[in-house]
């Protein structure tokens, strides 16, 4: 059971930030996974008055403030225009809309955890993360740092002219994923790259690029040897969802599905 002592509703992020920074403290997002806890919370502190509940469209990104639900990302049409249903498609699955109305993009995000569809959407993108006290980050290397008190103010996704794919394998449909993958390719740095992010190998996501210039009419022979390669490099677990050998199986399937789906979208534009 989570016990907790008080609760503030803080006005400023500096004032949410100092009280943060003792012990017993915890931000509140959705309170979706921490209310299942077992803890005592000295103090809970509640943003929701600080405006951190839009996604800011711009030139050149998209800003996410870590009060946004994850029914607001799935349903945002800017995201949609530039990264088609691939957003969508990493969240539909969670849960049920119920849920998905009170989690929070923050909270899924800071909590870094190993089954989180969004965490390996969003780190195939060119995706930052500003934080209050340490400025900003790449989402790749915020995913890697230990815990710590600092606080998550928003996402930034950078807009590009790239294609975006996500997929995901459940036991049941609102389970927690097996594994997820996003696959993100296009013009980066002058030169064509291919980003590769696997997640719940049962470990947080990981992200991998390939500077590759891989044929539009490639087969699939030839696709199942490149999924395979990038399925190599990834790290897997076991658990009681499934084993290692499994998980990097379904990393290779999935992978070359996603590829075969965005080269078919190339070439159908060319026609």
């Amino acid at each position: 059971m989570l016990t907790i002592g008080n609760y503030v509703k803080v006005k400023t992020l500096e004032e949410a930030y100092e009280l943060n920074q003792a012990r017993n403290s915890r931000i509140m997002g959705g309170m979706m996974w921490m209310r299942l806890g077992n803890a005592r919370v000295k103090t809970i502190i509640d943003m929701s008055d600080l405006g951190l509940n839009e996604i800011e469209e711009t030139d050149h990104v998209f800003r996410i403030g870590a009060m946004c639900t994850l029914r607001q990302l799935e349903e945002h049409e800017g995201l949609r225009k530039f990264y088609g249903d691939g957003i969508a498609e990493s969240l539909r699955h969670i849960v049920g809309v119920q849920f998905r109305n009170q989690a929070t993009v923050g909270g899924s995000i800071y909590g870094r955890y190993g089954f989180s569809d969004v965490l390996t959407a969003l780190l195939a993108l060119d995706t930052f993360v500003e934080l209050y006290n340490g400025g900003t980050v790449r989402l790749s290397e915020f995913v890697n740092r230990k815990a710590d008190k600092d606080i998550l103010v928003s996402v930034i996704v950078r807009k590009s002219k790239r294609k975006f794919r996500y997929e995901s394998i459940r036991q049941t449909k609102t389970d927690f994923p097996v594994l997820t993958c996003s696959v993100v390719t296009g013009i980066y740095r002058g030169q064509e790259s291919w980003f590769f992010s696997v997640g719940a190998r049962p470990m947080k996501a990981a992200l991998l690029e390939k500077q590759w210039e891989i044929p539009k009419d490639a087969t699939d022979e030839q696709l199942t040897e490149y999924a395979k390669r990038v399925a190599a490099e990834f790290t897997y677990g076991s658990n009681m969802r499934g084993s290692a050998e499994y998980r990097q199986h379904l990393a290779e399937v999935l992978l070359r599905r996603e590829m075969r789906s965005i080269l078919d979208e190339y070439n159908a534009e060319e026609k």
